[in-house]
């Protein structure tokens, strides 16, 4: 009997191992094949309970859950059973408010932009949304503890998950809310398997203490690791696993649903873009704007900008109007580039953004104020469709660079790293002398204001010589990214890419946690295994993707 066969027996969905699936679903946005034996598509979540007990009980399989795929790190990718769950999981409550709390109860499979857009409707909206957010998923938003270009005001994915449910590996599905320490108490005493997990994460982390204080990393926006230090909140007597399940990569149980926290969208906004000769006085422009609470604070790179100069048809087209008229909002743009007499090195773009217009205009006249001492060209634009310009520009750069680099092909390996902003410029110049020693193109782009910034080399994978650069790269990258205190991974996660390189930022004592973490949840390791704990070199080079 084959497993699709096997499957069917107790699975309500749909089912799929033919070969054109199988090679769809070997591959994400990373540079990865993996390549399963059997596709399925959960109709709701008792499919999902029942393939969880059944895997539970048939040893050598696992399951990895699947949203959008647009994943950069390999995170969706398994051997065994994926389950997409984007074609039925997709579900989406009534917006309710409740004290002055607003939130929405959805499903994994729900696309963020299917999702955008009857937030908005309500002037509300999930700010921590990502670049890709026309691309991605709410289940990978929260499998990656996701973040973006607002992340710098409002934090990332884990700030607003305030409950969830999930399955875990018995296979049933528990409510994970935060709890007092009474209620924890209560938890932990059910004597079954959820109660098991309360008690023994609780005992972990306070045995642990102080080597997982030592262990967060000292930046804005991490990915990297299990966050075991976020889930006891002492002072206020919270314990909360959901700071625990955000951003594990399904590593530790399948979600099903999501309660997240939703906010006013600023009515009012308007664009300062920032153009500079070089990096170098990156930090102090930050620095001098930060005080005026931007609501983003982005960048990007030359290489980025010919790029978009290079497609702008395509990008026209994304931003829903015609060539000549998108062409000539660029006409301000070149008057500058023309006194200063070539591109600009870099390209920052200030959003700030209020809910009265008068606050806006106050901000942006400071901010101004406070560039004059530094050498940059600059302008303020009031017009949405001016500064969509940018964002579109900005967020489209990886998937222009996946298109259209004809003989290389993105292969984002080092992409993600967040260290102080102020270390920024001196930083760089070290990283890229790693790339360039290497023969290795790549194209820069990020939050300025986080010092959290993506670097995506272009290669050209079919030639082992290029494949056999990644580890040889990745290992100087990362050490020097140790070197600085930050972390390899702020918004994208471990995935296959960067679980082998955890030991650069965590000690044998943490990762030793993180792995009994695994065991505690997952004690068969049925869930996406190889992502966070047990990733290896070997396997991350015996699967980089050829075409």
């Amino acid at each position: 009997m084959t497993l699709a066969e096997e499957v069917r027996k107790f699975f309500k969905g749909d089912i799929s191992d033919d070969e054109a699936t199988l090679k769809t679903y070997s591959h994400d946005a990373s540079l990865f094949e993996v390549k399963p034996k059997l596709v399925v598509f959960p109709k709701d979540t008792e499919d999902l309970k029942n393939l969880v007990k059944w895997v539970g009980e048939n040893p050598g399989n696992s399951v990895t859950v699947r949203a959008a795929g647009s994943d950069m790190t390999g995170g969706p990718l398994g051997e065994s059973v994926v389950a997409d769950v984007t074609r039925y999981l997709n579900k989406m409550a009534e917006i309710s408010e409740h004290k002055g709390l607003t939130s929405v109860l959805v499903e994994p499979g729900m696309f963020y932009r299917d999702f955008e857009q009857r937030t908005q409707e309500k002037g509300l909206i999930l700010p921590c949304f990502t670049a890709s957010k026309n691309l991605c998923a709410l289940g990978g938003m929260f499998g990656n503890n996701c973040a973006g270009e607002r992340s710098l005001r409002y934090g990332k994915m884990e700030n607003f998950i305030l409950e969830s449910k999930v399955i875990f590996a018995d296979g049933n599905e528990y409510v994970v809310k935060p709890l007092s320490r009474t209620e924890l108490d209560v938890k932990m005493a059910q004597g079954d398997f959820e109660g098991s997990i309360y008690q023994k994460i609780f005992s972990l982390v306070e045995d642990n203490k102080e080597a997982l204080a030592q262990a967060k990393p000292k930046v804005s926006k991490n990915s990297a690791g299990y966050y075991l230090w976020n889930v006891w909140d002492v002072e206020h007597q919270v314990f909360d696993i959901n700071k625990l399940l955000v951003g594990s990569q399904g590593t530790l149980g399948i979600v099903t649903e999501m309660k997240l926290k939703l906010v006013p969208e600023k009515k009012y906004h308007d664009m300062v873009a920032l153009f500079l000769k070089s990096w170098d006085e990156l930090p102090q422009v930050v620095n001098a704007i930060l005080p005026h609470d931007p609501e983003s604070l982005e960048t990007f790179d030359e290489d980025t900008l010919k790029l978009g100069i290079r497609f702008m048809p395509e990008i026209a087209r994304k931003a829903g109007t015609g060539l000549v008229s998108f062409a000539a909002q660029f006409i301000p743009e070149i008057l500058i580039g023309l006194r200063m007499l070539g591109l600009p090195k870099l390209i920052i773009l200030v959003e700030i953004a209020e809910q009265a217009e008068g606050e806006v205009k106050e901000k942006v006249k400071k901010v101004m104020e406070a560039l004059k001492s530094f050498n940059v060209w600059s302008r303020v634009i009031e017009k949405d469709s001016e500064e969509e310009k940018f964002w579109v520009m900005r967020r489209e750069s990886f998937n222009l660079l996946r298109k259209h680099v004809k003989g290389k092909r993105t292969a984002p390996f080092v992409d993600d790293f967040c260290i102080s902003a102020e270390k920024v410029p001196e930083f760089l110049p070290r990283a890229l002398k790693i790339l360039e020693e290497a023969g290795i193109e790549a194209n820069i782009a990020g939050h300025a204001g986080n010092g959290n910034f993506h670097i995506i080399p272009l290669m050209d994978l079919r030639k082992e010589s290029e494949r056999k650069k990644i580890p040889i790269v990745a290992d100087k990258f990362y050490d020097l990214v140790a070197e600085y205190k930050g972390t390899t991974t702020a918004e994208h996660n471990d995935g296959i890419v960067r679980t082998p390189y955890l030991n650069k930022m965590y000690s044998p004592k943490v990762l030793g946690l993180f792995k009994q973490t695994k065991e505690i949840f997952d004690p068969q390791n049925i869930f996406n295994p190889g992502k966070k704990v047990n990733g290896t070199l070997e396997y991350l080079e015996s699967h980089i993707a050829i075409e």
